[in-house]
């Protein structure tokens, strides 16, 4: 008996042993692999002085490549002449900013203009504005789904915001005409953008969920009440960014010249004086190595007016952007360009280039990834737009480094600009917006196919 007992204890034992063992390899660390970790990550004497100097210094400081400062310059072969730097300051709107400096240059031309800058706050206003009726349709849209169907939380984590791409500047302009800077000039709220778009998600989740709980259904007496929802969301605009008009009077000076220029205008008479001659017909390509390229894709519910397309884009490999590019800046075409701006940015020299900060030598581990690696891991994406206005050349006649525009005023960068290598280009560019003239017909007729839709949450949105 006791023999048994004895027996048994002991295999009550090895299975509790057993339990133990199979929960510490089930993924969790155990001290002996941690010993074994620590050893591995070599942390003895010769580390102290990194481990001195990182702790208490920037770390970009630290890894700043020597071998790289001074090497390149802001000097450029071809450089399409621009107004003023501009400064979209706390906000998310670079993609208005550049989308209308794209423009800017040929406004100046068309009005022989020393100076002139779009009132981005006019069209930011009606921006807003659409997106919320966007959000409000896409609500009745949705709203036999269950709230926690994917397309319905996916709709309330962002009911709005600043953020944008080209295709969102002209539908906008199209219908509500644009003005100067001048005729609606920012405020604090356009400035800094983030109180105002908190309560702009708030009262659109609120109103969102009382769409949502009416027992009727129908689409008729749903959009009924989302008019009424509207002027709400029209009465906060106004307060936060101001009336916009509807009509104005201009008054500008010739270069050269002292004679005071009157007009009369309403914002849409303006634009179709100032702006839509020089629209013409744009395609916007990106260089996504994750997706089949040669495709024209789509992005679902990307856009800003419910009645105005997607996001479209034709999917090319960085060489071809590169190669339109060209074309474009020596044909006085500035060109909207978007990027993953914080990789190796040296914000100081204004400088963008792989070769900018050596992270690898610094901390003695790799970071090298391939640009569809960083696509996938949600690594590196599209995060800033600027407007693509020069080019450098070698002897041989290659591009060796761009000029970008930026809207971040005129202290940053390089007296607001920023240089690009041509390696940078092509690992972290996304976005480019050329004219169909310049775009080959193999490119153009991609656009006749039938879209590929991609779903909000994709990662090029």
């Amino acid at each position: 008996m006791r023999k048994k007992l004895m027996m048994n204890f002991v295999l009550i034992l090895a299975l509790v042993a057993g339990i133990v063992l199979q929960a510490q390899s089930a993924g969790e660390i155990s001290l002996e692999e941690l010993t074994s970790i620590k050893e591995n990550a070599t942390i003895n004497e010769d580390t102290e002085a990194i481990i001195n100097a990182v702790t208490n210094s920037s770390i970009n400081d630290l890894a700043l490549n020597r071998e790289n400062v001074g090497k390149i310059d802001h000097l450029f072969d071809y450089k399409i002449e621009t107004p003023s730097i501009t400064d979209q300051e706390s906000s998310g709107r670079c993609w208005l900013f550049t989308a209308l400096n794209v423009l800017r240059p040929k406004i100046v031309k068309q009005y022989n203009l020393e100076d002139f800058e779009f009132s981005e706050n006019y069209l930011f206003f009606w921006d807003q504005f659409e997106k919320a009726n966007l959000f409000l349709e896409n609500t009745i849209a949705t709203i036999d789904k269950d709230i926690n169907h994917r397309r319905v939380q996916h709709l309330f984590k962002s009911p709005i915001g600043d953020g944008g791409a080209w295709q969102m500047m002209p539908p906008i302009a199209e219908k509500y005409g644009v003005v100067p800077k001048s005729v609606m000039p920012e405020t604090q709220n356009s400035r800094d953008t983030d109180t105002m778009g908190d309560l702009l998600d708030t009262k659109l989740r609120q109103l969102g969920m009382k769409l949502r709980s009416l027992e009727n259904k129908d689409e008729e007496f749903l959009r009924s009440k989302k008019r009424n929802m509207l002027s709400e969301i029209y009465r906060i605009l106004v307060i936060s960014l101001g009336n916009p008009p509807e009509e104005f009077t201009w008054r500008y000076v010739e270069k050269g010249d002292s004679t005071i220029i009157e007009k009369q205008y309403t914002p849409q008479k303006f634009y179709q004086e100032a702006v839509k001659p020089h629209l013409g017909s744009y395609i916007m390509l990106m260089d996504v190595p994750s997706k089949e390229y040669y495709k024209y894709y789509e992005i679902e519910w990307n856009r800003n007016r419910f009645d105005g397309p997607n996001w479209n884009f034709v999917n090319v490999p960085s060489e071809e952007l590169a190669k339109y590019a060209k074309e474009s800046i020596l044909n006085d075409e500035a060109m909207y360009f978007s990027c993953d701006v914080g990789a190796q940015l040296n914000s100081k020299a204004g400088i963008l280039d792989i070769n900018n900060y050596d992270y690898n030598s610094l901390f003695g581990v790799s970071f090298d990834m391939t640009k569809k690696e960083r696509i996938l891991s949600y690594e590196s994406g599209s995060t800033h737009g600027m407007a693509l206005i020069g080019l450098d050349t070698t002897a041989s006649g290659d591009v060796q480094k761009w000029l970008l525009e930026n809207s971040w005023g005129e202290d940053a960068g390089y007296k607001g600009y920023l240089t690009m290598t041509d390696e940078w280009f092509d690992a972290y560019s996304f976005r480019l917006v050329v004219k169909d003239e310049f775009l080959p017909e193999k490119i153009i007729k991609i656009t006749e196919q039938e879209p590929i839709l991609l779903p909000p949450w994709d990662r090029m949105r």
